[in-house]
């Protein structure tokens, strides 16, 4: 390993040895102080109390009911937009992508508004007197933000999907119902695998909707952080930590193992280029899909309009008369505004350099640890942010660090690594060796090469990194919770705050000025991207 990393070159190893490093200081040792951290007795003890087994199977009950929903909704949805040939499709297909954008704590922000006992749906459109807190308002709140994730994967599968065997079961006497359900379901299969369980791991891992709108039930991100900050029972918080980490390492397995032996059953079925469309629908399904996707195209709507009005409104429910006093409140949080910005760019642009760089060793080298490289970049997938962003500040009282800026943005840039490292490793993929080998022949060096050809080759893809990585960092919530101090706020935590103490406008008109941050970004990062394509 060192004749091969010392024939290569002092960037080549430099590189090398920063990833190596950061795995290894980000990941690695964190979680190694945090697994051997409890004792035998702190997991009797967890096992052997009514309340912590209550909010595991809590945990496991909301778990599959909202990713089951989640991918039910999603895959409908996508079949609606890819098959359907429904109208208006163009703005379906573009809603659930800009709702992706939103940070993920505002589906609980606006469950309040519109179901709350002071909701505009329930109070002032019903007339009820009701509570969603609980199961039902954490399940609704999270299909609202999941779906989207289970659409776009299941749209990229039925777009794979070659409508040619659909048309051969049609000619063999098979009525539509029979072609969907033996034909077009099964070819689904790894679009459906895939969304179910990318979304129940992030379902396991989100805090804010259950911290928002979980009330009395209490699932496991959120008796994390109740258990440390509340009680200051740190060993029970790992406990749970390591309780909540074990599905989603079963999960993650079981993803790359099934996905790996379907792709090889279907790797001859379907295709881009179909000779023929697929079979139109009848009328009645076209007009129930029609209606699907507005009335979820709807509720993600109503979900900004509710945040905004919000911001306006004296007293949501109770005083609806206009007021600016909210809005202008938010400068009280420039501190947290700007720390949320710079931060969430921070992790953008290293998230991208590391996902690339390490994409390049993994994909274009035969460096030492390749697979071992592989393995740390995805495996954060299957970390939840509660128990990633305890492992950090664990790892950081071990070492006496106090840096909480670095913490944050070291907790931001391994919750979002997989998807970058996805992307640009797809990316890498689709670039010709034969590039590569050119470059050599006329002297190149692997950095050489790296710099100048697959880095400009995949523009795209690193302004997609850079976009999805700085949207989801602005808003994030789970794995910075246990990271902020009083010199160092967020936004996200101000929110939260803000809503935990009732004051809906400050924290819908703080939810609204850091949606349309978000929204800025991504309308700069595609122009940039169109710009660069040019």
């Amino acid at each position: 390993m060192v004749y091969y990393l010392k024939k290569q070159g002092a960037s080549f190893c430099i590189l090398w040895g920063a990833c190596a490093l950061f795995f290894i200081v980000c990941i690695v040792f964190p979680l190694f102080c945090t697994l051997l951290s409890p004792r035998l007795s702190d997991f009797v003890r967890v096992f052997s109390t009514g309340r912590y087994r209550t909010v595991i199977v809590n945990t496991a009950v909301e778990c599959i009911c909202s990713t089951v929903f989640s991918v039910l909704l999603g895959y409908l949805y996508a079949y609606a937009v890819v098959r359907g040939e429904i109208p208006f499709v163009r703005f379906f297909s573009v809603v659930p992508v800009i709702h992706m954008v939103t940070p993920p704590f505002v589906g609980g922000l606006s469950f309040i508004l519109l179901l709350g006992r002071q909701g505009f749906i329930t109070k002032t459109l019903l007339g009820l007197d009701v509570s969603l807190y609980g199961l039902p308002g954490i399940v609704i709140s999270q299909v609202l933000c999941f779906f989207p994730l289970a659409y776009l994967m299941c749209a990229q599968t039925l777009r794979g999907i070659n409508p040619l065997y659909e048309r051969a079961a049609r000619g063999m006497g098979a009525g539509r119902l029979k072609v969907f359900i033996s034909v077009t379901l099964p070819l689904s299969f790894p679009g459906i695998l895939s969304s179910f369980l990318f979304i129940a791991v992030s379902v396991l891992s989100d805090f804010g909707n259950p911290m928002i709108v979980g009330g009395r039930f209490k699932v496991l991100a959120v008796e994390i952080y109740t258990q440390l900050t509340g009680w200051m029972n740190v060993s029970v918080s790992v406990v749970l930590g390591i309780i909540l980490v074990v599905p989603s390492i079963i999960l993650f397995i079981l993803q790359h193992k099934i996905l790996k032996d379907t792709s090889v059953r279907s790797a001859t079925v379907g295709g881009k280029e179909a000779a023929v469309s697929a079979e139109r629908l009848c009328l009645s399904v076209r007009i129930f899909l029609t209606l699907f996707c507005a009335f979820l195209s709807g509720a993600v709507l109503l979900q900004f309009a509710a945040v905004l009005t919000g911001s306006f409104q004296k007293l949501w429910g109770i005083d609806t008369r206009f007021t600016a006093e909210h809005i202008l409140s938010v400068h009280r949080y420039g501190a947290e505004l700007l720390d949320s910005v710079l931060f969430a760019l921070c992790s953008a642009v290293l998230t991208t350099a590391l996902a690339s760089v390490t994409a390049f060793f993994v994909q274009k080298t035969d460096s030492p640890f390749r697979k071992t490289f592989d393995t740390f970049a995805q495996i954060p997938s299957a970390i939840p942010g509660s128990l990633l962003g305890l492992a950090l500040s664990f790892a950081a009282n071990k070492t006496g660090f106090s840096f909480s800026p670095a913490l944050i943005v070291a907790a931001m840039i391994v919750s979002f690594l997989p998807f970058s490292y996805r992307i640009i490793t797809s990316s890498y993929l689709q670039q010709k060796n034969t590039l590569v080998y050119g470059a050599q022949s006329l002297g190149a060096g692997k950095i050489t090469v790296f710099r100048s050809v697959t880095v400009p080759l995949a523009g795209s893809a690193l302004f997609s990194s850079f976009v999805y990585v700085f949207v989801r960092s602005i808003g994030t919530m789970s794995a910075v919770i246990f990271l902020v101090s009083f010199k160092t706020k967020l936004a996200s935590i101000a929110i939260l705050n803000l809503a935990e103490q009732g004051d809906w406008g400050k924290a819908a008109a703080l939810a609204s000025v850091l949606t349309c941050i978000a929204f800025l970004v991504l309308g700069i990062g595609r122009f940039a991207l169109r710009r660069f394509s040019r």
